[in-house]
């Protein structure tokens, strides 16, 4: 496979964007549902599913438009991540990213090692655009998958305050290269099924470097944006920690992610299930 380019996916990137690190991961499987909304009013569901083991890791994200919105466009996505902590830091192993509606599909493969982008495959091929700014090779180095991207280890196991925060994640998504840097902005207590306790916040800003649209109003607007926002919550069992609520200001109203289930069996994973 060679390198290609792709557009983002908004609905999947959009979460995974916001959401490393320096401690051993620990064990535990994740089961989490979100709501997502736009201007108040729920249009879409979400779910979370992974395991962490030691210092490998597996993440699974659906998420479907509802209502009169997904009738209509019949919007869709999914998408998986592995990969593993090394030293610290998360090193992806794969990422793979399929969307669906009325009008359009598609899947993005990419295979990474040493934080470093090996290939990515794109079904169907995108149309090359001229505002489109050119992705170099440093550019594939030292980044992220945006799955992945949810998770934040935290240094020294503290997992609330600003060791939660204050971090930049560098991301690839097959599309485009961008950072989002987190900045630390108080806590709070929240109180989910699966989950009652202290949540860090954190800020966020979107910061471009290559592949996007240069020339697209949303671009500048999204890189002036100082309404992106973060919740973080432990997973217990680890020294991670994962959103449970992501809030972006887009051109046509807030969005928000938010979670309505999050559960976390500590020690526990797909494989010591089965055994």
């Amino acid at each position: 496979m060679k390198p290609a380019l792709t557009p983002s996916l908004p609905g999947l990137s959009l979460a995974a964007l916001l959401l490393a690190g320096v401690v051993p991961a620990g064990a535990a499987s994740l089961d989490a549902a979100y709501d997502v909304s736009l201007l108040g009013m729920t249009f879409g569901k979400a779910s979370l599913s992974g395991d962490i083991e030691g210092s490998r890791y597996k993440l699974d994200v659906q998420a479907k438009l509802t209502g009169l919105v997904g009738g209509f466009t019949g919007g869709r996505g999914s998408g998986v991540a592995t990969g593993n902590l090394n030293s610290g830091r998360l090193a992806p192993a794969t990422f793979a990213i399929s969307s669906a509606s009325s009008s359009e599909s598609r899947t993005v493969r990419m295979a990474l090692d040493g934080n470093a982008v090996r290939a990515v495959e794109i079904e169907p091929p995108i149309d090359a655009k001229p505002d489109r700014v050119p992705i170099s090779d440093a550019h594939r180095r030292n980044v992220m998958d945006p799955i992945s991207a949810f998770l934040m280890p935290v240094e020294g196991g503290r997992n609330s305050g600003a060791a939660a925060c204050n971090r930049t994640l560098p991301i690839f998504d097959g599309a485009a290269r961008y950072d989002i840097k987190l900045s630390f902005a108080g806590t709070r207590e929240v109180k989910l099924d699966g989950y009652s306790g202290p949540v860090s916040i954190c800020q966020a800003r979107y910061v471009p470097i290559s592949g996007h649209r240069a020339l697209r109003p949303s671009t500048k607007f999204m890189a002036e944006n100082k309404e992106i926002s973060t919740w973080l919550a432990p997973i217990a069992g680890t020294g991670m920690m994962l959103p449970v609520r992501i809030s972006v200001k887009t051109m046509i109203g807030t969005a928000v992610i938010e979670a309505s289930r999050f559960k976390v069996d500590p020690g526990v994973t797909a494989a010591t299930s089965r055994n």
